[in-house]
């Protein structure tokens, strides 16, 4: 499904990139003056709408360079990212975020998503991607000593499924932080304070009004892939206990999105896709004859069928992040 879809989201990626304008960001001011426009704060990421939306949509179009190569204009794909992903315009990204004003914005969503782009440019491996890695190193270590510091003095995790729920963020981050030990102990330190004694999680209550991660299923598949297997095997069985019987419904059963034009209900999108690629993930982390697994992918498939079609041709409200949560849960066996 990868394949069949990958030319019309390097299409929605590459146009998403280049718009600046709508344009939605938080901006801390000290004084009286006039707030840059977006290409000036951000010279490497200042388009779809957002800062943390753009560098998704950097990932896509690496991850569809990656691994459907002759599926995507690659000559205009691997132009769009010298242009972007430049050095001058990575240092210019890395001096915004290095700011004392600035070092707490995009996180820890945009940073962990950072983290993926670099990862996915390390994974693609070729001359061009050494090079955007490089450039993009200086961002990461700010990043990456940002988590460090940060994850020690947060005594409690954020539960909610909007960008600052910090189990989502933790598994972007991990591909990594398993390459950097200091980062690796302090993310599989939180996570274990945060999450390991956890006990029949009331999902009953998920979704909120305007989710597009699920608090409980970020939650498990974050420790699927911290905890060793065979204590996953059993782990479940305490959090989430009615699994297998497809309980709670709320967690087996697809949102519905009653206007996907409204920037915040269209987040019921990414809920369904994201549910998906946890499903997916939850499944193979398993044992293949674990009666789970197959009600997990059912529920993969329902949740993945009721919002794929989304991701391309709907609002900008919804095309400018959802293609990265489409490719996510369509490509989920080759990620971490």
């Amino acid at each position: 499904m990868l394949s069949e879809r990958a030319a019309a989201y390097a299409r929605v990626a590459l146009a998403n990139i280049e718009r600046e304008f709508p344009h939605s960001e938080p901006v801390f001011q000290s004084q009286a003056g006039s707030v840059p426009r977006p290409r000036e704060l951000h010279p490497a990421f200042y388009g779809s709408l957002d800062w943390h939306s753009c560098v998704e949509m950097h990932w896509v179009l690496v991850r569809l360079l990656r691994l459907v190569p002759d599926r995507v204009p690659q000559d205009e794909i691997r132009s769009a990212l010298d242009a972007h992903l430049s050095a001058e315009a990575l240092a210019a990204e890395a001096r915004y975020f290095a700011d004392a004003n600035n070092r707490y914005a995009e996180r820890p969503y945009g940073g962990a998503w950072a983290l993926q782009l670099a990862e996915e440019l390390r994974a693609l491996g070729d001359a061009d991607a050494a090079r955007w890695s490089e450039g993009l190193k200086p961002l990461v270590d700010l990043i990456v000593e940002g988590f460090v510091q940060w994850l020690p003095k947060l005594g409690y995790p954020v539960r909610y499924g909007l960008h600052s729920n910090t189990a989502f963020s933790l598994s972007l981050a991990l591909p990594v932080a398993r390459r950097e030990p200091t980062f690796f102990e302090a993310v599989k330190d939180a996570a274990m304070r945060w999450y390991r004694d956890d006990v029949s999680y009331a999902a009953e209550w998920e979704p909120s009004a305007f989710d597009f991660l699920s608090p409980a299923l970020t939650e498990a598949e974050l420790m699927a892939s911290l905890l060793p297997a065979p204590e996953f095997e059993f782990w479940p069985q305490r959090f989430l206990p009615g699994i297998a019987g497809r309980q709670p419904t709320t967690l087996f059963t697809p949102v519905a999105v009653s206007d996907p034009t409204d920037g915040h209900i269209a987040h019921l999108h990414g809920l369904n896709l994201s549910r998906a690629w946890c499903w997916r993930r939850l499944a193979a982390a398993l044992p293949a004859d674990d009666p789970r697994s197959p009600v997990m992918l059912a529920a993969a498939e329902r949740h993945a069928a009721a919002s794929l079609d989304q991701a391309v041709g709907s609002d900008y409200m919804v095309e400018h992040w959802l293609p990265a949560y489409a490719v996510l849960y369509l490509s989920a066996d080759d990620g971490e």
